[in-house]
């Protein structure tokens, strides 16, 4: 959906090219029947010349008759997002043979069944059921249950055969359209009937369990069926939607706080529809971008009171100077919404007094244990950012890791439905930058599914991955990371290095990895000085994020102080990095940090705890040749 301007969700059907590729399916249909036509009528001029043989002349009819009939019975030409064209890499296949990709072996049980449809508002005014994957039999019971309307079999094409899941989600697209404009595969859709009017869409969805169900193309093409036909209502009637499937439906397409019931492997939706009506019109996956590259960096929202930025700190108070300045950083960008902050009992009442002061509001929360981590381990409480679905006082959460800076007003984004984010690798989203919709039920998914879902990374990025496997792909400018790939060259470093920089930003929001800014003295980027963390190493971006740091007010600044254990590790590195000789020289400058006068702590011993890692003269003169490693001080590396 590329639009000159994040303003309500539009259409994004390419009108002139979708009426081309509409007629031309005509006229492909159209020209098949006339040369089937042509060789019938050929046929029976044959017969009337050789009048002789009746009983072939009998079955000959049948066929026909019969062919007349499939023509009849065979389903209307689809509504397609995307116009195919004779050069697609996409091809559906022509053939009446069932697809394995769509077959459901989901068991109903109809007393439970019959327990759902009571919950059903209005169904004596029902005018139509609309069925989709159901078998006959399946339709037979359901005219029971519901028997004063029409039973509509609604019909859907299947996808080509050669459309997978990396296909809707390509791990990188080329969103500045240098050399191609970024385009979904086009998927087949169901023609609403105009008559009678559906009231209530039920579906059947594939779960196989032993593959990855949730990455399932066919299910996904399923949902979203039955989303478009709900979708397509027009009036002030409600309509439901049921789905019948043994692992959960996709919960940002079918949201928590629009379940009326669910027994069993029935899920039954009212779905708001102006809300469905906008999801439907989104990209199928990621493969194109849901937000434009360039997009405008204000816009007016009526709910603005029910929206807010939010981050989370637990287990330890080192990103509190972090989150302070990512406050300083988002109202900069002249955003005036809530600020919301969810902290454990490890952050003391100092550090909330200055995340307070900082404009943060407060939540206190129980951290969550990841029950796959070890004792410890940096992924160990990370599963507390599941809370952020229970901020229900807000409509939509934009989180932001508070390892970031805010260098653009990113309002807009509230606009967009959960989950908007960008990409990460292969297939999945980067959690630093996502839209939320909060929901008690929502956050109940989460906690269901929390001892057998396993994460890719450990973590609840990995987590998230697994339940929303539906995502909304943002442009990479809104979560960049400051990172150089081993692959870069020079002139995509020299580029990157520029855009950590540019005034006015060109960048949205800076994503700190490595060894953060306020961890390091201010001189330069520490990251320099360890050989492992060089890759997330520029002094260009370290500037941009103390430059921030400084437009905060002055008695928020004791809060980025550097503790004693923090400054010998700067300085353990330091010399580790003299004694390798790094060649790009950073541990030969001198430091003018104020902080490294000034302790966290009333008394500076950095000095002495260095010594005992055993650098006995800290100054590097007379340093020893071998050193044993100090603690272990640092993040783990995938906490990055």
């Amino acid at each position: 959906m590329r639009l000159p301007s994040p303003g309500p969700v539009e259409p994004r059907h390419r009108l002139s090219s979708q009426t081309d590729d509409a007629n031309r399916r005509r006229s492909l249909r159209s020209r098949d029947g006339k040369d089937l036509e042509k060789g019938l009528h050929g046929s029976f001029q044959y017969r009337n010349w050789n009048g002789k043989f009746p009983t072939l002349k009998v079955v000959l009819v049948l066929i026909v008759l019969g062919t007349l009939y499939t023509l009849y019975r065979s389903p209307a030409v689809h509504i397609a997002d995307h116009p195919s064209n004779n050069n697609s890499r996409w091809t559906r296949e022509l053939s009446s043979a069932i697809d394995p990709r769509y077959i459901s072996t989901t068991e109903i049980n109809w007393d439970h069944m019959s327990d759902v449809v009571e919950n059903l508002t209005g169904k004596a005014e029902y005018q139509g059921v609309g069925f989709i994957n159901l078998n006959d039999d399946e339709i037979d019971q359901w005219k029971e249950l519901i028997p004063d309307c029409d039973h509509v079999a609604l019909r859907l094409d299947h996808m080509a055969t050669n459309i997978t899941w990396e296909s809707l989600y390509p791990e990188w697209i080329d969103e500045e359209e240098q050399f191609e404009v970024p385009t979904c595969p086009s998927l087949p859709w169901i023609q609403v009937p105009g008559k009678p009017r559906i009231d209530l869409v039920v579906v059947k969805l594939p779960c196989n369990k032993a593959g990855k169900w949730s990455r399932d193309v066919a299910r996904l093409h399923l949902q979203l069926a039955a989303a478009r036909v709900a979708a397509s209502s027009k009036g002030l009637h409600d309509v439901h939607v049921l789905l019948i499937t043994d692992c959960f439906p996709i919960p940002n397409l079918f949201i928590g706080k629009e379940l009326v019931a669910h027994q069993g492997n029935l899920w039954l939706y009212k779905p708001n529809l102006h809300q469905l009506r906008q999801k439907v019109q989104l990209p199928v996956g990621s493969c194109e971008l849901t937000v434009p590259l360039k997009a405008k960096d204000t816009f007016y929202s009526a709910s603005a009171k029910r929206e807010a930025y939010a981050t989370i700190l637990h287990s330890a108070n080192f990103y509190v100077c972090g989150a302070i300045t990512a406050a300083q950083s988002i109202r900069m960008s002249g955003s005036t919404r809530d600020l919301v902050i969810l902290v454990d009992d490890s952050i003391t009442e100092y550090h909330r007094g200055g995340l307070a002061a900082a404009g943060w509001k407060i939540y206190s929360i129980e951290r969550i244990r990841n029950p796959k981590a070890e004792a410890e381990a940096y992924n160990e409480w990370n599963y507390s950012k599941f809370r952020l679905w229970q901020l229900t006082e807000y409509d939509k959460i934009i989180f932001i890791d508070a390892d970031m800076l805010i260098l653009r007003n990113i309002d807009f984004l509230f606009e967009m439905p959960e989950i908007s984010a960008t990409g990460n690798n292969a297939t999945l989203f980067n959690s630093g930058v996502m839209v939320v919709e909060p929901s008690n039920s929502t956050f109940q998914l989460l906690m269901d599914h929390i001892n057998e879902i396993v994460s890719y990374n450990g973590g609840d990025q990995g987590y998230l991955n697994e339940v929303y496997t539906w995502w909304h792909r943002i442009p990479k400018h809104m979560n960049f990371l400051k990172h150089f790939w081993e692959g870069d060259g020079t002139e995509m470093k020299e580029m990157k290095t520029r855009l950590f920089g540019t005034e006015p930003p060109v960048l949205y929001v800076l994503h700190y990895l490595g060894n953060k800014p306020w961890l390091c003295f201010r001189d330069y980027d520490c990251n320099w000085n360890v050989e492992m963390l060089q890759e997330f190493a520029s002094d260009v971006a370290h500037k941009t994020w103390w430059r921030v740091h400084d437009a905060m007010p002055e008695n928020l600044h004791k809060f980025c102080l550097l503790r004693s254990k923090q400054k010998a590790q700067l300085e353990w590195d330091r010399l580790q990095a003299e004694k390798g000789n790094f060649t790009d020289g950073h541990w030969q400058i001198k430091i003018k940090d104020k902080r490294l006068e000034t302790c966290f702590e009333d008394f500076c011993y950095w000095e002495s705890m260095l010594w005992h890692w055993g650098e006995k003269n800290w100054t590097g003169n007379n340093s020893t040749n071998s050193l044993s490693p100090p603690p272990a001080l640092k993040a783990h590396l995938s906490s990055l």
